[in-house]
């Protein structure tokens, strides 16, 4: 038999290529001018080469295990209970794996949501089998922080075993206080809560977990990347705090939190985001004195990028974030409809959202392999920097007081303010586009349900901040 070598000896005939060799071609071309100008700043000032050689010695980041799906996860947000039931159950009759229910006043809502009301919730699972391998996450609202309590009941009213449903309970305070600058009681009468809360579901035999860092409100309000991972890192670390308080150990209270974070249409960032993201997490178990074990990621498509008027290209940017939090890790993933911006989706925008995973999933096989970008130049360099970026910016919150002081302080909301200012100048003078909004712009109406926003009244506040609301970046460019 015949080497298979001999008929690939091509290759030998040219001297091999290298670093030096590919910057003397380049140099040719620029004429003179620097080779800095190939090169490129993200938001926060990372700068990202023209190319990148293999990183040596780099290790696959713990994950999602080869060939495990991510959960595909639809959200449930309709004010009508019976209505959000329809939807539920037709979800899970055509492929969805994983529900999320958004409560009005939620980080996630976007004007809409369910009531917050134990008596809605219960009627949106109505004929639901909560044991029959589905997951539920529960988003926080601070309109009923007891809701965790009332899913909870929900599943011992029907019988099941707490353990064998899979349930998020999403508890995030903290999230709350940072979207809507006001929060029912000052923090630090909210550890003993949070814990007391925790021991009880847990000690009723649900596993959890039951705690969210949500990053989400940092992007929406138009925040970088290491500013998103240093708000849900430093969230983390402050629950970490209150459960271990509570007397909760740490080994026990570090599996009880989860994590979510926007995936956007930046595919090269948003997969070392959700990398950068795991190793920070590890360090902060480390430092514990932990053994490093794997957190569960959620991502969401991101909001401030939809644009309200060219609506389908939403489905493109939302494909390209499923994609790249796919890659990234992310444990389960929420596409935001592609009509959001207009209002309440209809049947055919969530069928897209719910397919969108299915594209991936089957077809392109996205999940096969676990953590693919390994070893690549350019992912193991930004998530580095990313990660080194949003260190120094969670060590900054901590000096701080923590995520509570540094909100009330406005030290985050000043930085998050100058990044969004940023965006917002380079797309005004077409340095970035944003297609659909800037760029190609086309008035498309499409069809969304006739539902109008939840108006929620003001709660009373025992303490406030500046609140981080969710920006649109197209809002400046549509049309009236």
């Amino acid at each position: 038999m015949t080497d298979a070598s001999d008929h690939l000896s091509l290759g030998t005939e040219f001297p091999p290529a290298t670093q030096e060799r590919w910057r003397k071609l380049v140099d040719d071309v620029l004429k003179g001018a620097p080779f800095e100008t190939l090169q490129s700043k993200s938001a926060d000032g990372l700068t990202i080469e023209p190319l990148y050689s293999r990183a040596p010695d780099a290790a696959s980041i713990a994950a999602r295990a080869p060939g495990t799906r991510w959960q595909i996860t639809q959200r449930i947000d309709h004010p009508d209970a019976d209505a959000s039931n329809t939807e539920v159950l037709h979800e899970l009759d055509n492929g969805a794996d994983a529900l999320t229910l958004i409560p009005a006043g939620a980080i996630g809502a976007h004007g809409y949501g369910l009531a917050p009301t134990p008596d809605a919730i219960e009627r949106a699972l109505a004929g639901v089998h909560l044991d029959a391998g589905i997951a539920i996450a529960l988003e926080y609202s601070r309109y009923a922080p007891d809701l965790a309590l009332t899913l909870a009941g929900l599943v011992e009213r029907n019988g099941l075993p707490p353990a064998a449903v899979d349930i998020r309970f999403g508890l995030d305070p903290l999230g709350a206080f940072a979207r809507h600058g006001r929060s029912s009681a000052p923090w630090r009468e909210q550890p003993p809560r949070i814990a007391s809360v925790v021991a009880d579901l847990f000690g009723r035999g649900f596993n959890g977990p039951f705690a969210v860092a949500d990053g989400r409100v940092i992007h929406d309000a138009g925040g970088t990347e290491a500013q998103e991972l240093a708000f849900a890192l430093a969230v983390a670390v402050a629950y970490l705090r209150g459960l271990e308080a509570g007397g909760i150990t740490l080994d026990a209270a570090r599996r009880m939190i989860t994590f979510r974070l926007t995936a956007d249409a930046d595919q090269f960032l948003t997969i070392a985001k959700f990398r950068a993201l795991r190793q920070l997490w590890r360090r902060v178990e480390q430092s514990c004195g932990l053994t490093p074990a794997s957190a569960f990621v959620e991502a969401e498509t991101a909001w401030r990028t939809m644009t309200r008027d060219d609506t389908y290209v939403n489905i493109l940017r939302a494909t390209i974030a499923v994609f790249a939090a796919g890659v990234g890790g992310a444990d389960a993933i929420t596409v935001l409809p592609f009509t959001a911006a207009r209002g309440l989706a209809d049947r055919f925008a969530r069928r897209l959202a719910r397919n969108t995973h299915f594209v991936l999933l089957e077809e392109a096989g996205i999940a096969h392999v676990a953590d693919p970008t390994a070893g690549s130049g350019w992912s193991e360099d930004l998530t580095g920097k990313l990660g080194t970026a949003a260190w120094a910016l969670f060590q900054e919150i901590e000096a701080a007081g923590g995520v509570p002081a540094a909100l009330e302080q406005g030290l985050l909301q000043d930085k998050v303010a100058k990044a969004r200012a940023a965006r917002e100048r380079a797309l005004a003078d077409k340095k970035d586009a944003l297609i659909g909004a800037t760029d190609y712009h086309h008035v498309i109406d499409v069809p969304v349900l006739d539902v109008p926003r939840v108006i929620l009244p003001d709660l009373p506040a025992a303490a406030t901040c500046e609140p981080l609301g969710p920006v649109r970046l197209a809002a400046p460019f549509e049309q009236a």
